[in-house]
């Protein structure tokens, strides 16, 4: 939900919209710089929060951060935008902060996974006490971006010093990208098996459901509306109806209660 005109307008948006969880981003997604929430911002949306009763809210950082390239100067850059980012959560007690890791550009993969971390550590190391979690999202792979596979993700979170601070977005549309075949059930199981294997499901905080207007393993960013892709609709209606691995019944759900977050 768009914050033009104010952070709170997005509560408003998403009641209108008949939404049960929104997300919101914290300040422009394509601006480096923002003023600072004033009072009337954050009294605004605490009360439209509690009028709306939509009490699930996460976010999602800018496109323009890259916590894992090479140039420090950008990921110099990329490290304070992200903490003021983490800063504006932790005001508006918002306790997910959705993030693609990286992009590597061209310095590898191995040495991109470091370099991400050691920026989720120096994140941390600013934030201390905060209640905001990152929850890394799993993504398409597209140029050189980290995080299309599971180990990623994985290697990401065990090179980080405060791991548990730490949780993960599946975006159906990127890990379908990726080449995680989710369209049947059989699929769907065998996927969800190695997610928990290799990340563990007690990590799973959000999902982002979308359909995939590129086909299986195209390692392509772009979303299409549910059912109007090559995914289809028989993914979702597993998700939603709560299958998880094996057949098994989990608690996961894309309006999770923030106290699973």
């Amino acid at each position: 939900m768009s914050i033009a005109g104010g952070v709170g307008n997005a509560l408003l948006d998403g009641k209108k919209a008949g939404c049960d969880i929104v997300q919101i981003f914290t300040k422009s997604s394509r601006q480096w710089a923002a003023r600072p929430y004033g009072k009337e911002d954050i009294e605004r949306f605490f009360y439209n929060r509690k009028e709306t009763g939509i009490t699930a809210v996460i976010a999602h950082d800018s496109y323009l951060l890259n916590l894992g390239s090479p140039d420090g100067q950008l990921r110099e850059k990329s490290v304070r935008a992200f903490i003021d980012e983490m800063e504006r959560c932790e005001t508006l007690s918002v306790p997910l902060l959705i993030a693609h890791p990286g992009a590597h550009v061209g310095a590898g993969e191995e040495k991109g996974i470091k370099t991400i971390a050691r920026s989720l550590d120096e994140i941390h190391a600013a934030c201390p006490g905060y209640n905001v979690k990152i929850a890394l999202e799993i993504t398409a792979g597209q140029g050189t971006t980290l995080g299309y596979r599971f180990e990623q993700i994985r290697d990401v979170m065990d090179a980080t010093q405060d791991s548990q601070r730490l949780r993960v977005c599946f975006d159906t549309e990127h890990a379908f990208a990726a080449g995680y075949d989710i369209r049947t059930r059989e699929g769907y199981e065998r996927t969800f098996d190695e997610f928990d294997e290799i990340i563990g499901l007690r990590f799973l905080a959000a999902f982002h459901l979308n359909d995939s207007k590129k086909e299986f393993h195209s390692r392509v960013d772009r979303h299409e509306h549910i059912g109007k892709g090559h995914i289809g609709a028989e993914a979702f209606r597993l998700l939603v109806q709560g299958a998880g691995p094996q057949g098994r019944q989990t608690e996961l759900a894309p309006s999770a209660k923030p106290d699973r977050l």
